[in-house]
């Protein structure tokens, strides 16, 4: 299926300087579908600056007259396998062609780095019916849930070194490192940012949507955030090793003036030592000490860990559904791969 832009529509692709119009089509788009616009104009700043996004190539703008109406990219992280696609119109002949000039350039790109399929992903809020509707009319299939998770910092809790921590059998002690772990705040040089990448990559490793990525793309994607510093990250190292990463962003301190828990990874043999409570925990001190609202991250409903559970059980809650949907495209043709 091939749409066509109609007579009275232009395209044209996007600059950085674009990203205020932009912000105002999606925070519509959001607003229709959550209530908020779930987005700041520095998080689209971000969006297009970052590392590896050719604007010239893999993003579309379109206009009616001096009004726009739609946008969409795509991009690719690491080794290309997995695209990220996003595409937003309120017009859905608009969106069909956005989706016509996607794909074909998602297909281009794996291509490019040897794949002969690639998987095609997007978001969309469990309530944003047009973008499922969108999505399912394309082929695309729900592949996983991420729920939003928030904890409200109602009360100001003790220091971090203090605040009250249960272990699994609820028996109550001070925030103190489990035995055998040295926390390492921050992440100021580069031997660090290596061990946090490398526990990262392995603990998430065959989770839905993730892409390793190289260190130096990695490194550079998170310095051209206008929302984080290395100062954000903390390490865990048992007897030496590292073995556990949380990554904070201020991503919702705009909108929401809540904390952000990007990622949140244990590795496999460091797990059931209560590392992930742990981390979270913390956090939760330090932000309210802060003066944050609350901390909020994503979990994968499917996550082969029990992630839910865990934040569930250190008092978050679920605030919101977004759903994964996922194509899978031959590389040699923008045609869906029948599941």
């Amino acid at each position: 299926m091939t749409a066509a832009l109609p007579d009275h529509l232009t395209f044209r692709r996007p600059t950085v300087a674009d990203a205020q119009e932009i912000f105002a089509l999606i925070a519509a788009r959001n607003t229709a579908a959550v209530g908020f616009a779930d987005l700041t104009l520095g998080d689209m700043t971000d969006e297009l600056s970052e590392p590896g996004l050719d604007l010239d190539r893999d993003a579309w703008l379109v206009h009616s007259g001096d009004r726009l109406t739609g946008y969409a990219t795509v991009f690719g992280k690491g080794d290309h396998q997995a695209i990220d696609l996003e595409v937003v119109s309120p017009d859905r002949p608009t969106a069909d062609w956005l989706l016509d000039q996607a794909l074909p350039r998602a297909a281009d790109l794996g291509r490019a780095h040897g794949h002969r399929k690639i998987s095609v992903d997007s978001g969309a809020y469990r309530t944003d019916e047009p973008k499922r509707g969108l999505l399912a009319a394309r082929g695309f299939r729900p592949g996983t849930t991420f729920h939003r998770m928030r904890i409200d910092h109602a009360d100001q809790p003790l220091a971090p070194t203090e605040h009250p921590l249960a272990d699994d059998q609820g028996n109550g002690g001070g925030l103190v490192p489990p035995p055998g772990i040295t926390v390492r705040r921050g992440a100021p040089d580069e031997a660090t940012r290596r061990a946090a990448h490398a526990v990262l990559n392995a603990a998430f490793d065959g989770q839905f949507g993730f892409v390793p990525r190289p260190y130096d793309e990695w490194a550079a994607a998170h310095e051209s955030r206008s929302t984080f510093d290395w100062s954000q990250s903390t390490l865990l190292e048992l007897d030496g090793r590292p073995v556990a990463f949380r990554e904070c962003t201020d991503e919702f301190v705009p909108d929401e003036n809540c904390n952000y828990i990007g990622r949140l990874a244990v590795l496999p043999e460091a797990r059931g030592r209560g590392l992930a409570k742990f981390l979270l925990r913390d956090a939760f001190a330090e932000d309210a000490a802060a003066g944050r609202a609350g901390t909020i991250l994503h979990v994968d409903t499917n996550n082969p860990t029990p992630a839910l559970g865990l934040y569930l059980s250190v008092g978050m809650r679920a605030v919101l559904a977004i759903d994964a949907w996922r194509l899978t495209l031959k590389t040699t043709s923008p045609e869906p791969i029948t599941p």
